[in-house]
């Protein structure tokens, strides 16, 4: 056995692991941006989390203090603001303090009710903290969730609580927020709504008695500290529906707010359909609810009366595959009607129906797909949305007027934009960066004209100029099978065409995503500095966003329906060989890794019958789709039941085929992808006789961090890149 050891290269003046996982190096922004309804301005909490101030649109001046922890009448004090929520007149609003997560989207807090005018605070409530609050469309009332009940505040009854759900329960019952699996794989964490003329609320239960439920332990461990493990090690105990596994029944029910009449909508689905949101329209009486099948191939979008309860379809969007998710997350109410997203076309574009059902304009068309939508002016007809139109790695702003014409706002070259949209329109903030620059915030006129950039991160690039970093590169290549694709490389700062080069592959590579982005934000810890780190360690790095993909179509993206993993690690194998036939690439070096379904797909590619890589490490890795959930893998799987031979193409089934040292990474309280996937597969690769290596964090979940978690992790994760050999 050789090892093949890569040169260091010392560098006083390099980058380290250290200051890469402690944020040296991260780019500032503009964060936690609410527009104001006098369109001229928008709110954001100041440094220090202590005030709330108004800026202007036009300047980025501070021109009000809307809400100072220091400068409040009464005798009610908080230390802090995680966040908050202006009621629609603006006249009063929620703050959000003492915050504790709970999954990917939903967190309890305390909540406080600030007016604005008599600058006084009080409880939202004093029976326990509180989920997801929203205020009713006249600002006098707020609704939450507390432990899977929902609860009304009015403000015009002196802040007179009342809980309208009483069966709420854990592990049973939810009213108003969604379960773990509905939370997660559809994006959301408040399942509850006003309607217009705040008469009604409406809200989705969930009966999750019948779903099973996974356990995983909790230990003292440390950063944090759990003090009441210190004796004996605890658990977590929720409910988890794996791929085929019952999940939870859902039904539909409205509050009478005045009457506190409780009632189920007729909603006719079948028992294992999903209701991943509901929606009042701008007219009281009239409430959206957009359900699925469980294969996730149908989405109907019903029209409901809340009084009446009668639930008719006004559209059915019907997919050959799967409904994309973002027909969920794009999906707005305006005046009259709402706009959907939809991929009808082959590419993903927004479609304007009246609340009859009636389509009314496809808002946008082209070979390009829309890749959010800010959204429509019902006055002018204009639609305001980014799209890659230029190249599926990058990402500009639009407006497209009531004729189709596209008139571009963002005004940089190339790279990626994102906007925050004035409530009217006349403004927005352009967040614009590309794979060498840093992100810069703009200001914005209606027209894309700059007024003002807020932030260009010039320390930044100040403080990376002073490093000696490498190219980054895009290329594009067709593979044995015809197929073209899109990927960047980092070189190493004295990069020789004539030498040869160990390379470290990374890729995601699931459904829709995107890692070859012209954009800061691509590679790892932004601006691809890991990847630079790497490079000062001798390696190239690259990264190649193979079929599953997104940004390129449909057809491109749904290609792995019903095989995840077998045409994703194929596009690693293959560019791996393409690699290798690059002259300054030592084709016996080469490695892959990836976190989650780029860890996935490590252990697919390493195991694909090629043996092209020297090594890989896969973190918090599916090993098999019978473990995961089935929201998730349904939508991409179907059942074990209907597509067994699908899911037997795995990791573990692949165990045997392992070729190249692995390094396995999982944390033990992964709620997301269990470390029971791990300990399957290493149980796999003893029993086929395969060396490995594992690598286990306490208490940590998907994301492993905490403490100095992030930098032993990478330091093993660079250590294994550097023992690669023959």
């Amino acid at each position: 056995m050789v090892l093949l050891c890569t040169i260091f290269h010392a560098n006083a003046d390099g980058l380290t692991l250290n200051d890469l996982t402690n944020g040296t190096y991260s780019a500032k922004g503009i964060y936690g941006v609410t527009p104001l309804m006098d369109g001229e301005s928008y709110s954001q909490i100041a440094p220090g989390s202590k005030k709330i101030v108004r800026h202007s649109f036009r300047t980025g001046a501070e021109t009000e203090v809307l809400f100072d922890v220091d400068n409040v009448k009464n005798r009610i004090k908080i230390n802090h603001i995680d966040g908050y929520l202006m009621s629609p007149d603006e006249k009063n609003i929620l703050i959000q303090t003492e915050t504790k997560g709970i999954y990917r989207h939903s967190k309890t807090a305390e909540y406080y009710i600030y007016n604005v005018k008599n600058r006084t605070l009080a409880h939202l409530s004093e029976g326990g903290p509180q989920e997801q609050p929203l205020w009713s469309r006249d600002g006098t009332m707020v609704a939450f969730v507390r432990e899977g009940n929902l609860f009304l505040v009015k403000l015009l009854f002196n802040n007179s609580e009342s809980q309208i759900t009483k069966d709420g329960e854990f592990n049973k019952i939810i009213n108003g927020k969604p379960d773990w699996v509905n939370e997660e794989e559809f994006s959301f964490a408040r399942a509850f709504d006003f309607n217009a003329d705040g008469t009604m609320i409406a809200w989705i239960r969930y009966d999750e008695t019948q779903v099973p439920m996974f356990s995983f332990p909790w230990y003292k461990g440390m950063s944090p500290e759990k003090t009441e493990y210190a004796d004996y090690p605890g658990s977590f105990d929720y409910k988890y529906p794996i791929a085929g596994a019952q999940n939870s029944t859902v039904s539909v029910h409205s509050f009478d707010i005045k009457s506190r009449v409780i009632r189920k909508m007729q909603l006719p689905i079948p028992s294992d359909g999903y209701v991943p949101r509901i929606f009042f329209t701008d007219e009281a009486e009239k409430l959206l609810i957009l359900t699925l099948n469980r294969h996730q191939d149908c989405l109907d979008i019903y029209l409901a009366n809340p009084r009446s309860t009668e639930c008719r379809v006004i559209v059915r969007e019907q997919a050959e595959c799967y409904v994309p998710e973002d027909a969920l997350t794009s999906f707005r109410t305006v005046p009259g009607g709402f706009v959907l997203t939809s991929d009808r076309s082959g590419y993903k574009h927004l479609y304007l129906y009246d609340l009859n059902g009636t389509l009314r304009r496809q808002l946008t068309k082209g070979n390009f797909e829309v890749r959010n939508f800010y959204g429509y002016d019902v006055k002018t007809g204009n639609t305001f949305f980014a799209s890659n139109q230029e190249s599926p790695m990058r990402k500009s702003i639009y407006r497209s007027d009531g004729k189709g014409k596209l008139t571009r706002l963002s005004t940089s070259a190339t790279g990626t934009n994102n906007a925050i949209f004035s409530t009217d329109f006349r403004y927005f903030m352009n967040t614009w960066s590309d794979l060498n620059t840093p992100t810069v915030t703009s200001l914005c006129d209606a027209s894309g004209k700059t007024l003002k950039v807020l932030e260009d991160n010039a320390q930044l690039r100040q403080k990376l100029a002073g490093l000696k970093l490498g190219e980054r590169r895009f290329f594009t290549f067709t593979t044995a099978d015809g197929i073209q694709l899109n990927g960047f490389m980092v070189l190493p700062a004295d990069f020789n065409a004539n030498k040869k080069y160990p390379v470290v592959m990374h890729q995601y590579s699931g459904p829709g995503s995107q890692q070859v982005v012209d954009s800061w934000s691509a590679g790892n810890m932004g601006g691809c500095l890991y990847e630079q780190y790497l490079a000062q360690e001798g390696f190239i790095s690259v990264c190649v966003d193979g079929r599953g993909t997104g940004g390129r179509g449909r057809d491109f993206e749904q290609c792995t329906y019903l095989k995840l993993g077998q045409l994703e690690s194929h596009d690693q194998v293959e560019t791996a060989i393409w690699l290798g036939q690059q002259p300054y690439v030592d084709k016996d070096r080469i490695a892959i890794w990836g976190w989650s379904f780029g860890g996935f797909n490590t252990l697919m590619s390493m195991s694909e019958g090629r043996p092209v890589f020297a090594c890989g490490v896969a973190v918090a890795a599916v090993t098999s789709w019978r473990y995961y959930d089935s929201i998730y893998t349904e939508r991409f799987m179907r059942t074990p039941k209907e597509n067994g031979s699908g899911y037997d193409v795995s990791p573990v089934s692949r165990a045997s085929k392992l070729s190249g040292r692995l390094l396995l990474v999982h944390g033990l309280a992964d709620d997301n992808v269990h470390f029971r996937g791990a300990a399957e597969y290493t149980e796999a690769l003893v029993q086929a006789d395969k060396d490995f290596r594992q690598l286990t964090y306490t208490n940590r979940n998907h994301g492993i961090y905490g403490g100095n978690t992030r930098n032993h992790l990478f330091r093993q994760i660079t250590q294994h890149f550097k023992e690669m050999q023959k």
